[in-house]
């Protein structure tokens, strides 16, 4: 199968195309690996080549499951996979191995998805954009020059690239959401306990959340069906939909109360293209039927921010401190990065009261959002402050870190910590270098199903699939 008729399908389609015999899963595959192959050094966004792992999966005798026979790439952070070591974008971690996968990843096997590689990820998933010393840059695939987003930002790189249709991907701050809408795809950040971590506890206090980035929304969906079992032990969790998400591309929303706003919720104000893409966006839902008007979003967002970085900085220190015991010494300045290292001495100083007071902070921000949605169905608003920033642009300058680093991400975190599904849609493209630009929607806690519907109306409405990177 030649690359350009490989492109043209989602992963749906390819699956539908190994199921009728049009193809077979090992022409599938050495495509996606001859993709890589031509675009991988230019982006790095895969840093861990499979790809004879996929070719001795490929040769299963009985296929099953919705997405036989799909190429498909693990995020380096957050999924196991047996006899490989999950990096987390850190030098720490290299030459660890897992003795066993974990339940995301068995769950994308039994649907039948072919893992060939590992995706680049900024160390421990604490930036938002893809430039980690251990595994290199990665570049977005519509400018060479500028960040692909992160954490996932190699999974949504190799997405927009074309290397696969979609990729796994975590999202603890806006990791999902940030990296898909910085390279035009559609990203969904599901509830939290919708998708289970085990074998191992929460992330970051339950903020963080693993599903995927992909091209097409019923991708979205299909995947998220294929991973939303609850696992025996999760500490909290979503039981499965009446219905498969699936099933909710498609079907018609109704008539929604949309509020939306073109605040950046955690610095001065957005990218005027980025507000103007919420506003036009607010136009198509006004058009499509939806009542639409402008809100404020409550709640406390400074007392939410400081209990969250207190909870991920504590996460952080607990994970080198658990790592220095298992080798016997413990983890020094010099095996980390200084982001790391610095987030790591902040929450050795979080103490037990203060970790639970951030989490109170967390929860009452949530009660007050929450309100919102008693009078709306949905929130729009900008994905992120500005489009894809510079490689380079966060780190270059160490006294303006936290401003840079809001002003690109000012609207994604507040949902990790209220728990609720969120999505980022391509519906806008820069003037200045047809760069992409995500706008964001926010459900209810446990409504992905509508978000679904609404985005499979929107995508209907306003199709971006063959709007691809010129890479």
């Amino acid at each position: 199968m030649n690359f350009e008729d490989y492109r043209k399908y989602d992963a749906v389609g390819l699956a539908g195309l190994v199921a009728n015999g049009e193809v077979s899963a090992a022409e599938l595959l050495e495509t996606a690996v001859a993709r890589m192959a031509a675009v991988n050094p230019k982006i790095n966004a895969v840093t861990m080549d499979l790809t004879e792992w996929g070719r001795q999966d490929v040769k299963r005798p009985i296929w099953s499951g919705p997405l036989a026979g799909v190429p498909f790439l693990l995020k380096d952070l957050g999924a196991q996979l047996a006899g490989s070591p999950t990096t987390a974008g850190s030098a720490v971690f290299k030459d660890t191995l897992a003795t066993s996968d974990s339940a995301i990843t068995t769950a994308y096997k039994e649907a039948g998805l072919v893992i060939f590689g590992k995706t680049n990820t900024p160390e421990f998933g604490l930036m938002p954009v893809t430039e980690p010393a251990l595994l290199g840059v990665c570049r977005n695939p519509w400018d060479v020059g500028r960040t692909p987003g992160g954490s996932s930002g190699g999974a949504a790189a190799a997405v927009a690239a074309g290397i696969v249709p979609a990729a796994h991907a975590s999202d603890g701050g806006g990791s999902i959401r940030t990296p898909a809408s910085a390279c035009g795809l559609f990203g969904m950040k599901p509830s939290r306990g919708r998708v289970s971590f085990a074998p191992t506890g929460e992330g970051w206090g339950g903020a963080s959340i693993q599903h995927a980035v992909t091209r097409s929304v019923r991708d979205s969906a299909v995947l998220l069906d294929v991973v939303c079992e609850p696992q025996p032990g999760d500490p909290y969790f979503l039981a499965r939909p009446e219905r498969p998400f699936a099933d909710e591309v498609g079907r018609d929303p109704g008539k929604l109360s949309i509020g939306f706003t073109t605040a950046a919720l955690a610095s001065d104000a957005l990218d005027p293209e980025c507000a103007g893409a919420v506003l036009d966006a607010a136009r198509l839902c006004e058009g499509m039927g939806h009542m639409v008007e402008e809100v404020n979003v409550p709640g406390d967002l400074a007392a939410m921010q400081q209990g969250a970085g207190d909870v991920i900085a504590a996460s952080i220190a607990a994970t080198l401190d658990a790592e220095g015991e298992r080798r016997g010494r413990p983890v020094s300045e010099g095996d980390v990065e200084l982001l790391t290292w610095l987030m790591c001495q902040r929450g050795k100083q979080v103490s037990g009261s203060a970790y639970v007071r951030g989490l109170a902070a967390i929860h009452a921000y949530g009660r007050a959002v929450a309100g919102l949605f008693q009078r709306y169905d949905v929130l729009l608003l900008s994905t992120l402050g500005s489009p894809a920033i510079p490689v380079g642009h966060l780190t270059e300058n160490p006294a303006e870190y936290v401003q840079r680093l809001f002003a690109f991400m000012p609207n994604t975190q507040a949902f990790n910590n209220t728990g609720q599904p969120a999505m980022t849609l391509p519906l806008a493209w820069s003037a200045r270098g047809g760069l992409p630009i995500g706008v964001q929607f926010v459900g209810r806690m446990g409504e992905e199903a509508l978000l679904y519907r609404l985005a499979g109306q929107i995508e209907k409405a306003r199709p971006w699939f063959d709007r691809t990177a010129p890479l």
